[in-house]
């Protein structure tokens, strides 16, 4: 075995389904990091690096057999030393191990993989270990198991340097994972993941030195112990960039024995990281702290304890009686000057206990986040153009600002839209928001159009003619997007949303939406974050599609108060439960009435369904795929 190892952490944005593309870009990669100064002798990619992770049924599409994909890796990276070489740079062979994770085809069956490869020799590739994840995430943004299979093995192998171990994404969230492969005997383990960050609240990041999303700190410390456990290296990597508003953080890392952070990615960059392990430092933390020898020591014992519980064998009783043969404890010490009793702590009220995530959110975390996030989702688009209806109201201020920091103010349009009966202050607001950012503008006065349907319908209400306003507002948005070559902007925060406070196919028809996870509180925090005009953030919030309305007097509750309750709500707590935790009834029962009644407002039209492949149900397949 080696006495040291140096290896590339790198966190990749591929390009979504497009398996050639990735596959080229990962074999120039690997022969840029030899041809560095550093020269790794493995390179570290991550979970699903030559596809992209949601592609639903499109897995199907990318699918290849491991020897496939070891080939064609093989010769991008032999293809990409031979462009070197030509301009002078690199060598025409030089062998070298990576980590690739990629969608297979084993057995007629799809897996989520990750492959040990070594490339480069003359006789071609050589594939050393396979594995397959094992555990399947289906919960939450997950639906995995309905695409792939499962593994069943967790196995360590040989390499040219010692042994090595491979778990994908949610494998190493089961700490039964890494014990399998340390008793393996592997010396370092591979995690490569997919995970999309998730967490904006500032009390979960105020304790790291950069902030960063809640599942981040929550990998860090679950890579920290893997390592200190069982005393072995842990390299990690995760994808970046976004893939339908799933938005991967990176942060890759390299953490030694004793749980030491040896080298550690940025947040939402491409990056590749280069650490340098010694071998000596396993010796000295299990000589030091020998958890993984007593593990195999008492190992035969728990195979044991697990056999029974698999047949589901009652724990056996088993203790000595009374003793009877002249063994006494001794008495009790009468004469001790201890106090008799001790202070006794009671656990709060349970209805003062769990709960949601804290409303309260980082907000430089979420302008870093969302910035990324608005970048991305527009290269995959091909727009360089971004069209904002400024209203005057916070939430499209905010978006303004978000476009104008993440693709430059001079590519994105802001639109004013004023109805004779509009605010004037609503003009006037969102002339500031122009202003102050330096965007494009154009004010087109929707009257004529809207009066032009209206004066045909003499009894629509309050109610049908806000609607039509929408509905016209919508229609120029993206008229002036084709005019732009680019794309409308969302604006709906997540507390319109779940209150279906919003004109149906209207508000709700851009494609893209950097504030629709934001509660309404949430948006006035980040707006002053961003520095949005105060006048914007402090009037009340209004759809300004009748005179004298707003949110607040529509909905009968404050939004302080609503996005309180809807946290909870989507939190999974009923409303009885939420009233158990200082809640008034009436205003539960008034935010779930509100939630309950407006699912459909939140869906795609529903489609009777015929045939076995459904569009949107059984013939899946991402809306950036």
């Amino acid at each position: 075995m080696q006495t040291t190892l140096s290896i590339a952490v790198v966190q990749l944005r591929p390009e979504k389904g497009n398996y050639e593309a990735n596959v080229r870009r990962v074999g120039s990669i690997i022969a840029e990091l030899v041809n560095h100064p550093a020269r790794p002798e493995v390179v570290h990619f991550p979970e699903a690096a030559l596809s992209g992770y949601f592609l639903e049924g499109g897995v199907r599409d990318v699918a290849v057999t491991a020897a496939t994909m070891a080939r064609d890796v093989d010769e991008a990276y032999r293809d990409a030393l031979a462009t070197a070489a030509n301009s002078g740079f690199g060598e025409p062979q030089r062998p070298i191990e990576v980590v690739v994770g990629f969608y297979e085809l084993w057995r007629e069956t799809l897996h989520n993989s990750s492959a040990y490869i070594r490339l480069g020799d003359s006789e071609g590739p050589t594939i050393l270990h396979v594995h397959r994840k094992v555990f399947l995430p289906t919960y939450g943004l997950f639906d995995e198991e309905r695409f792939v299979e499962r593994g069943h093995d967790i196995r360590a192998f040989d390499t040219s340097w010692g042994r090595a171990a491979m778990l994908i994404c949610e494998d190493a969230w089961h700490s039964l994972s890494a014990t399998i492969a340390a008793i393996d005997n592997a010396d370092v383990i591979f995690v490569s993941a997919a995970t999309p960050a998730r967490g904006i609240h500032a009390a979960q990041a105020a304790d790291a030195v950069v902030s960063a999303p809640s599942t981040v700190t929550r990998w860090e410390r679950l890579l920290r112990e893997m390592a200190e456990e069982h005393s072995v290296f842990v390299s990690f990597t995760n994808l970046v960039g976004s893939e339908g508003g799933k938005v991967f953080a990176g942060c890759a890392s390299v953490h030694g024995p004793r749980g030491d952070v040896q080298v550690k990615g940025p947040l939402w960059e491409e990056t590749a990281l280069v650490a340098e392990l010694k071998f000596s430092d396993v010796a000295r933390a299990r000589a030091d702290t020998p958890l993984l020898s007593d593990l195999r020591t008492v190992l035969p014992h728990l195979r044991r304890s697990l056999d029974a519980i698999e047949r589901s064998e009652p724990a056996v009783l088993a203790f000595d009686g009374v003793a009877t043969d002249g063994i006494r404890t001794r008495a009790p010490d009468r004469s001790s000057d201890r106090a008799a009793t001790i202070p006794i702590i009671t656990a709060p009220p349970l209805a003062t206990l769990g709960g949601p995530p804290p409303l309260e959110i980082d907000a430089d975390l979420v302008e870093r986040w969302l910035i990324r996030f608005l970048r991305d989702e527009m290269a995959h688009r091909g727009m360089k153009h971004a069209v904002v209806g400024v209203s005057g109201g916070v939430d499209s201020a905010v978006t303004a600002f978000l476009a104008a920091r993440a693709l430059g103010p001079e590519r994105v349009l802001g639109v004013r839209l004023p109805y004779r009966t509009s605010s004037p202050a609503s003009l006037e607001h969102a002339q500031l928001v122009i202003d102050a950012l330096g965007i494009r503008s154009r004010t087109i006065d929707i009257s004529q159009a809207v009066d032009g349907y209206l004066a045909h319908e003499s009894d629509a209400g309050g109610g049908r003619r806000g609607n039509v306003m929408a509905r016209t507002r919508m229609i120029v948005l993206f008229d002036q997007s084709a005019r732009e070559e680019g794309v409308p902007l969302g604006t709906g925060n997540k507390s319109e949303r779940l209150f279906g406070y919003f004109t149906w196919h209207a508000d709700d028809s851009p494609p893209i939406n950097p504030v629709g996870d934001l509660f309404k509180t949430q948006v006035w925090a980040l707006a002053r974050h961003l520095g949005v005009p105060d006048v914007i953030i402090n009037k009340p919030a209004s759809a300004d599609l009748i005179e004298g309305q707003t949110d607040e007097s529509d909905f009968g509750i404050s939004y302080a108060v609503a996005d309180q309750i809807l946290n909870w709500i989507v939190a999974g707590y009923s409303a009885a439960e939420i009233v158990k935790h200082g809640f008034a009834e009436a205003d539960v029962r008034l935010v779930k009435r509100r939630v309950d009644g407006t699912h459909w407002k939140r869906r795609l039209p529903t489609v009777a369904m015929l045939s076995h492949n459904a569009i949107g149900e059984s013939y899946l397949r991402p809306v950036d795929y």
